[in-house]
């Protein structure tokens, strides 16, 4: 009798922000659905938790939230926990000393920015870049750099350390120049786990689409009075999902992973500067808009050059029919087309990381 291979997903799992608990269930959840016994790889930091929970509970600094945001923030977070706590873990271990780490058959490392050597408190763990790990194979999927952009070079350390990944595949072209650079090996590009396994994500919508979901945070101000003229003209409704937008008509702090899910699924239109805003957009067939920030610009660019949505991104003063135009507009059918070719390729990868 065969048994199934022991999978373990080594990524950002505990972050309380719905890109990062999506694409880690989504990844695990999906290598289930092929037949392989998939756990997340349940590494633990109470330095990093302290900063995650900071970052939770005054998620616009230097702005401070009131005490009443505060209150709802902190409703967010302990959804997050309920949420953590359902998902599909391995035996507990510290980030810092991985000797407990239970063994598995294959590592799979990512998705998310466990590369980037700019994130506030993941930044250079040795662990993301293979150390420590139990497996007679490891490999990446949907790994990615964040914002170290493409001109920074790879240091000869951690590039021998990506050297040793029997298969290497990330999420965006900056991360794929930085490998083929450092490495003199082209890894392949692959989907982001919500969209590459999107029925893990999507949820339909209850009733038809009236609102227009707002996710991100520290829009510019002529941008969002210009959404903001955008919505009322059209009669609708701007809901800020997780962060405060004082250009939303409504505020959904406490929103945790399942109503955001929920939400993005029942959007008639979505405004975001964020990558897993776009993700789920995306995945959801949704209209969008980005607006690129300076921490995620590689991110989003990366992503809509990818899936052919260029178009989707804006400016900070867009004008008016221009704004119509793209939250009124389905996803142009390249799009789908696109997404559709690079499933496929995805699913050839992973065909070959875990055979």
């Amino acid at each position: 009798m065969t048994h199934a291979q022991k999978v373990g997903v080594l990524t950002f799992h505990r972050c309380i922000n719905y890109g990062s608990y999506w694409q880690a269930r989504c990844s695990v959840e999906g290598l289930r659905a092929r037949g392989l016994e998939a756990v997340l790889l349940d590494h633990q930091s109470p330095r990093v938790n302290r900063a995650e929970w900071r970052c939770a509970l005054q998620p616009l600094l230097p702005a401070r939230a009131t005490a009443t945001d505060r209150a709802r923030y902190a409703a967010k977070a302990r959804k997050f926990f309920e949420a953590f706590d359902r998902l599909p873990l391995s035996r507990p271990f510290d980030l810092d000393d991985p000797a407990d780490m239970e063994s598995v058959d294959v590592a799979v490392v990512g998705s998310d920015e466990v590369w980037n050597f700019r994130h506030p408190w993941y930044a250079g763990y040795p662990l993301f870049f293979g150390d420590g790990l139990k497996a007679r194979r490891v490999v990446s999927y949907a790994a990615s750099f964040g914002s170290h952009g493409a001109d920074d070079a790879l240091e000869a350390s951690w590039a021998e350390r990506l050297r040793r990944f029997d298969a290497l595949a990330v999420r965006d072209e900056t991360s794929r120049i930085l490998v083929r650079e450092a490495l003199g090996r082209d890894p392949a590009l692959v989907l982001d786990p919500c969209l590459q396994f999107a029925d893990v994500c999507r949820r339909p919508a209850r009733t038809p689409p009236r609102d227009v979901v707002v996710y991100g945070h520290s829009f510019p101000a002529t941008f969002g009075s210009r959404v903001r003229d955008w919505a009322e003209g059209a009669g609708l409704r701007l809901v800020s999902l997780g962060y405060r937008n004082d250009f939303a008509h409504e505020q959904r702090l406490d929103a945790g992973p399942e109503d955001f899910a929920r939400a993005m699924g029942g959007a008639l239109a979505v405004v975001t500067n964020f990558f897993h805003g776009c993700v789920f957009a995306l995945a959801n067939a949704r209209p969008f808009v980005c607006i690129p920030s300076a921490y995620r610009s590689n991110k989003v660019l990366n992503l809509t050059r990818a899936v052919d949505a260029e178009d989707r991104l804006v400016d900070e003063d867009p004008a008016p029919s221009a704004l119509d135009a793209l939250l009124s507009a389905p996803l142009a059918p390249r799009v789908v087309a696109a997404i559709d070719h690079m499933r496929r390729r995805s699913d050839a990868y992973l065909d070959h990381a875990l055979a």
